[in-house]
């Protein structure tokens, strides 16, 4: 039996992954800094910044998911991505396990059109600049034959996955449950595709059984329809049932708040995906896999219904 090992468990793809890889009776290894023992499942603590410690906990795997999520911050950033990167990759090709990079799409800058696997990396970030260095390392690797690997990019996410996690979870959901209005950076006039978590983590496991797909950048299924901030709000406003209102967060505001509150300060240097139209093409894997996205309608409902059970 295969050994599934996701390298981050307890993050927001982590826990959508695990449900789908227990339901096809796979084994599982969970590896976290802090391990969390979970009912028919192998629970590792480590730290992937040590070689030694990563080399530990992937041994044995047939498939590794690289699903670390590090401090929103950029010095931790420069410091432990290429660090954890370069382990992981020496890692799997000394036991020989396959590799699935969950990706974002800072690397490629401020895009005129779609993005797709072919959009060159561009960026305009100092944390674009650390995920277009992680990435190309890793290209380099899968083209020079040393690693089965592949890379799954996914557009900004929501589902049901925690607040701190996700932006809209954050300013739209968190804030109608509270009563609030809900908030939406710089521009809601403005496309802007999102992934519905859930979606992203089925296709992770396609991917993992599918040895066509290693070698490649994949764009995790989202739906091809346009939405606007407005009516992303719209949708979330009817599905809880409250009043649909929202006030715009300008630049100017984040960066007053984030003298205050660091995470606000270090998200600000990527909120110019908010100032364009923001569309994520995931065309070829709906195509090769004939998987049809959960469209956003579905998708804001079923985020509403789990906001309003916590």
């Amino acid at each position: 039996m295969k050994l599934h090992t996701i390298l981050g468990a307890g993050g927001a793809v982590s826990n959508q992954l695990l449900p789908v890889l227990l339901k096809n009776n796979e084994r599982v290894r969970l590896v976290s800094r802090r391990a969390q023992p979970l009912a028919n499942v192998e629970a590792v603590a480590a730290d992937v910044t040590d070689y030694q410690q990563t080399l530990h906990a992937i041994k044995g795997s047939s498939v590794v998911y690289l699903l670390v999520g590090l401090t929103y911050d950029i010095k931790v950033w420069r410091e432990s991505w290429p660090k954890i990167m370069t382990n992981v990759i020496n890692a799997c090709k000394e036991t020989g396990s396959k590799l699935i990079f969950f990706d974002n799409v800072y690397m490629y800058g401020k895009v005129s059109g779609e993005m797709t696997e072919e959009t060159p990396f561009n960026p305009n970030s100092k944390k674009g600049e650390v995920r277009a260095a992680i990435a190309t390392q890793l290209l380099s690797e899968m083209k020079a034959g040393n690693i089965e690997a592949l890379i799954a990019r996914s557009a900004d996410f929501y589902g049901p996955v925690g607040f701190e996690t996700s932006v809209p979870n954050m300013l739209v959901f968190a804030n109608l449950k509270k009563g609030k209005k809900a908030q939406w950076l710089v521009n809601a006039k403005l496309p802007h595709s999102f992934t519905y978590v859930p979606d992203a983590a089925n296709a992770l496991y396609i991917l993992a059984n599918d040895i066509k797909a290693f070698g490649q950048t994949w764009h995790l299924p989202t739906s091809q329809e346009i939405i606007t901030g407005e009516l992303f709000i719209k949708q979330s406003a009817a599905a809880m049932n409250v009043e649909n209102k929202y006030s715009i967060l300008p630049v100017w505001m984040m960066q007053l708040a984030g003298l205050f509150n660091k995470p606000i300060k270090e998200s600000v240097e990527v909120v110019y995906q908010s100032g364009f139209a923001y569309h994520f093409n995931s065309v070829k894997f709906n195509t090769a896999y004939v998987f049809k996205p959960t469209t956003y309608h579905d998708g804001i409902v079923e985020t509403a219904k789990w906001t309003l059970e916590q």
